[in-house]
């Protein structure tokens, strides 16, 4: 891989997907609408387009090619159609950031096999007509059975780092440290997760190694709500409080009422050696409690 298109590079582990580019020599081409600033400089080319409009992607990238393109902001069946084709002569591999959302509510553990994107039926729709689980379906069907590249769907769990913007592990440092109540239904669930750091190699191990079909990405072994919260207790010298009743203000973005886990052996069966949860995640949760005792608390 000597060139790249990076659809979605700006923010939280793209960036990280980009810095892992750089790092192997790869020539990154960032695709961006322009809103987000990035600490790149001139060690990326950027091309300015809007990702679901099809007629700024296919102007944009008219003759243009690239060894893989990462698409990490594809949400619906409709911005799939519009890669598909627009980017029809422009590569010969395609990686797709997909989710363990994919897979529904199983109570079991999931395998890549537990849902079937090749067979699972189209419906044209944008992003804001159907659920974030549903788009994310319909985004691989439309890649897996349209696509005329090879293609990944690489699907993660939650994606844990400090540049998460959707603040759902800080939701929990603060509510501890505050000492308010966190609303879980089921603070014995278990759960998967995966660094950023690691997600953004991950990409980069898959357009490697040019794998098709869909993967599963997560760290080794899982942890449950309680254990989570026990983390934060340590680090905060704080005692969590927890409830069965949920509100809009209390309710834990974790808050899953089962155990909700993927299995990564697919992966490491084809050579990927993930890292293992508890390895990064007492730091990371220290790095967040260490920031929020700089703020004041009220």
């Amino acid at each position: 891989m000597k060139t790249a298109l990076v659809l979605g590079g700006t923010r939280f582990f793209g960036k990280n997907l980009v810095q892992t580019l750089l790092s192997k020599g790869v020539k990154v081409t960032l695709a961006t609408r322009g809103k987000t600033p990035d600490d790149f400089g001139n060690r990326v080319e950027r091309i300015f387009l809007d990702r679901v409009e099809k007629d700024s992607v296919i102007e944009t990238t008219r003759g243009r090619k690239w060894d893989v393109i990462f698409d990490q902001i594809c949400y619906s069946s409709h911005g799939a159609a519009v890669a598909v084709e627009a980017f029809r002569h422009s590569t010969s591999h395609y990686v797709l950031t997909s989710t363990l959302s994919v897979y529904g509510s199983l109570e079991k553990t999931c395998y890549e096999e537990d849902f079937d994107p090749y067979k699972y039926p189209i419906s044209y729709t944008r992003r804001e007509n159907i659920s974030y689980q549903e788009g994310k379906r319909q985004a691989e069907a439309v890649f897996f059975q349209k696509a005329p590249f090879s293609v990944t769907a690489v699907r993660f769990p939650i994606v844990m780092g400090k540049d998460d913007y959707t603040d759902r592990l800080r939701f929990h440092v603060e509510k501890i440290m505050h000492e308010e109540e966190i609303g879980v239904p089921a603070i014995e669930a278990e759960m998967n997760f995966i660094s950023q750091e690691e997600a953004g190699e991950f990409l980069v191990w898959c357009a490697e190694q040019k794998l098709k079909g869909p993967i599963n990405a997560c760290s080794n072994g899982t942890i449950s709500l309680k254990n989570l919260f026990s983390y934060i207790e340590q680090a905060a010298n704080k005692t969590a409080k927890t409830t069965s009743r949920l509100t809009d203000e209390n309710s834990s973005p974790y808050g899953v009422d089962h155990s909700w886990t993927m299995s990564n052996e697919k992966a490491s069966f084809w050579g990927y050696s993930f890292t293992n949860l508890q390895d990064w995640l007492p730091s990371l949760i220290k790095a967040f409690v260490e920031s929020e005792k700089k703020v004041p608390l009220s």
